[in-house]
């Protein structure tokens, strides 16, 4: 899909990857919607752009049940949707505040499902669309002080790896995100953070595997997927053989299922 002249929408979009992929899209032409709760970051990086800022807050139920309607209605039909909000938490589990667990899971989680069910019938409609979720690689092993984090990453990838197989036969096309540590504010809390999660930061750097990405890199990369109707992107690459052993039983499914027509709206069964 190539971005010039449509409608993104990139959820945490005031910050980070998602302020990133914001201006890669505006760059290449789209006209961009960008969504966060802090009003003032979000309007500096939508006059910067020359796009459009929502304030919206994804913890609460009626926002988000709400938002894909609101957006249409004001800014227009969303021809790419980037689910990129998210909450991170570096805390071991059995000490970990409850609030933090709920509000993980629903940002994290969630949000991208209820917001792409929201989504997804207006662009199968216009037979053309793109969606995008962040995952991680978190998602793909457990690290211990980021349990909950990355059961909400691994949520995501199992959920669009049913949602692509149901999507298969149609225009609507899927990438997800999954990096490593990128150079955000969300990883300098981490790094920050006085917490037993610190004896593994040293040892994975020691044995170099989290690199600290470019999140402008990162955002390059994903637009890149994103008009080349890329299912992936991953990084740091020298872990592909990590995202490659988590796929396997994806690729296993596909096979099981070849050949096989899926309704995305279950038309004919109503």
């Amino acid at each position: 899909m190539k971005l010039h002249g449509k409608h993104v929408v990139v959820t945490g979009g005031s910050r980070g990857i998602g302020e990133q992929i914001a201006r890669q899209c505006a760059a290449r032409g789209a006209k961009v919607t960008v969504v966060a709760r802090n009003q003032d970051a979000l309007e500096r990086v939508a006059q910067s752009i020359s796009g459009n800022a929502y304030v919206a807050d994804l913890s609460d139920d009626a926002t988000v049940d709400g938002l894909i309607e609101k957006i249409e209605t004001q800014f227009g039909p969303i021809d790419v949707l980037v689910n990129n909000a998210g909450l991170e938490t570096s805390t071991p589990f059995a000490v970990e505040d409850e609030r933090e667990i709920r509000a993980v899971s629903r940002v994290n989680l969630e949000v991208p499902m209820l917001l792409t069910r929201h989504v997804l019938p207006q662009m199968l409609a216009r037979h053309e669309g793109h969606i995008v979720f962040v995952s991680s690689l978190a998602g793909t092993a457990g690290f211990p002080g980021m349990a909950v984090y990355g059961a909400t990453k691994a949520g995501i990838l199992n959920f669009v790896n049913g949602l692509a197989r149901e999507l298969k036969s149609t225009q609507v096309n899927i990438t997800t995100l999954s990096p490593g540590p990128v150079a955000t504010d969300m990883w300098q809390e981490i790094e920050g953070r006085q917490s037993s999660i610190q004896k593994i930061v040293k040892r994975y750097k020691r044995l170099q595997l989290i690199p600290i990405a470019d999140p402008v890199k990162i955002a390059r990369r994903t637009v890149d997927a994103i008009e080349k109707n890329k299912p992936f992107v991953r990084d740091p690459k020298r872990l592909g053989i990590n995202f490659w052993l988590n796929h396997a039983p994806t690729r296993i499914a596909n096979f099981a299922s070849w050949g096989i027509k899926f309704d995305p709206l279950d038309a004919g069964h109503k």
